[in-house]
């Protein structure tokens, strides 16, 4: 270990300032605290930036992908093919359409859906796909396509990928729709919150009644019109799903913040690829050629034949030293919900389920410093 003071290091923290202060104090003080002009202003600049037509803010993620499979016309019988490897949000969305999910295990290497898996899961009822862009990485989405029929509906689940690309292509728009994330684990924030992104404009006008409950007019239309006794038709049923004025301002400004965070990031990231490459027991992540990593999470795999200890004992030693580590994510596939629902045997899906049990997600964020990166390189080869 180098001569450091001993410090703690959070897995991941928002970067935030004087600016996001200010515009939450912009939106409190004109009273417009729900859905409003904030929400469109974060939304036409969030379409400008991912090269998108359309951008519709929600409240998570999770009901992102919820709108978008319900916008697709996804429902009972329908099955949506998904990685097994991933958030269980992307599998849950499914369900509560009413969907089932079939799962496809994960390449070893990127840690996204194997396409060539992907053609064998196919039947005359798989309505949509979606591929995650897991800790910012890009799916393969042409290989996708090729696997796929034309009539499937392809929903990005980019929760980790604002400002990734997939050859030159911003996420976002490498499906019929894409979901993104604003949770505080994401490289912009704002608090919960999440973005539907689409080039159609019919899905997108569908997606955006659906999103208020189904009416047939928006809030802000209704509340700003000559006709104060108006009220919106209700013709399919809606959700909830708006997000406020307060988190669209929030998100405006973390937005602009967006292309010096991932450089940031991009930087740390292959300071980690070159300080750790002499760890034989950790595989490091990829980065295929034409891809854009956005570094939502610097995720390594600990190789269980030549690792010192198990991974979880690595990250209670890392624990004990100050450095918060988490495992990438889950093996949805392990989970009991989707072993009860689906029939599903432990370890069905090989890769999913070690890279559950290997995968070691080290500190990565914009407001780390060059010494904690050293301490942590440090702790790990003294491991």
């Amino acid at each position: 270990m180098t001569d450091l003071a001993r410090r703690t290091i959070a897995i991941a923290l928002p970067s935030t300032g004087e600016e996001e202060w200010l515009a939450l104090r912009e939106s409190i003080e004109t009273g417009w605290l729900s859905q409003g002009p904030k929400v469109k202003a974060f939304e036409d600049a969030f379409a400008t930036r991912h090269q998108v037509a359309h951008a519709l803010a929600t409240t998570s993620c999770t009901t992102a992908l919820h709108l978008a499979l319900a916008a697709a016309g996804v429902g009972p019988g329908d099955e949506v093919i998904v990685p097994a490897f991933t958030w269980v949000a992307t599998a849950n969305v499914a369900v509560y359409c009413g969907a089932t999910p079939v799962f496809v295990d994960v390449d070893p290497q990127t840690y996204n859906m194997d396409m060539a898996q992907v053609a064998q899961a196919v039947t005359p009822r798989t309505r949509a796909a979606i591929p995650v862009h897991l800790f910012g990485l890009c799916a393969d989405m042409n290989g996708l396509r090729a696997a796929l029929p034309e009539n499937v509906v392809v929903i990005e689940d980019a929760a980790c990928a604002a400002g990734a690309t997939y050859r030159g292509r911003p996420a976002g728009g490498l499906g019929a729709m894409a979901c993104f994330s604003f949770h505080p684990r994401k490289s912009i924030t704002t608090g919960e919150g999440g973005m539907l992104t689409t080039d159609d404009a019919d899905l997108a006008e569908r997606a955006n009644m659906l999103r208020n409950h189904g009416a047939s007019i928006s809030e802000e239309v209704r509340h700003r019109g000559p006709k104060p006794y108006l009220l919106p038709d209700f013709d399919v049923l809606g959700f909830n799903y708006r997000m406020t004025d307060l988190q669209g301002a929030l998100g405006s400004v973390q937005l602009t913040k967006l292309d010096r965070f991932i450089a940031e990031r991009d930087i740390w990231a292959r300071w980690y690829l070159d300080a750790l490459a002499d760890i034989p027991w950790l595989q490091m992540p990829t980065i295929p050629e034409g891809y854009g990593h956005a570094w939502q999470s610097f995720v390594t795999v600990v190789v269980e034949k030549t690792a010192p200890a198990p991974r979880n004992d690595i990250m209670e030693r890392l624990q004990a030293l100050g450095i918060s580590t988490r495992p990438g994510t889950h093996a949805v596939t392990e989970l009991g919900y989707y072993k009860d629902l689906l029939g599903l045997q432990s370890g069905q899906f090989a890769v999913a389920s070690r890279l559950e049990r290997q995968s070691l997600a080290l500190p990565l964020h914009n407001r780390m410093s060059e010494e904690d990166y050293v301490y942590i390189a440090d702790a790990l080869h003294g491991i």
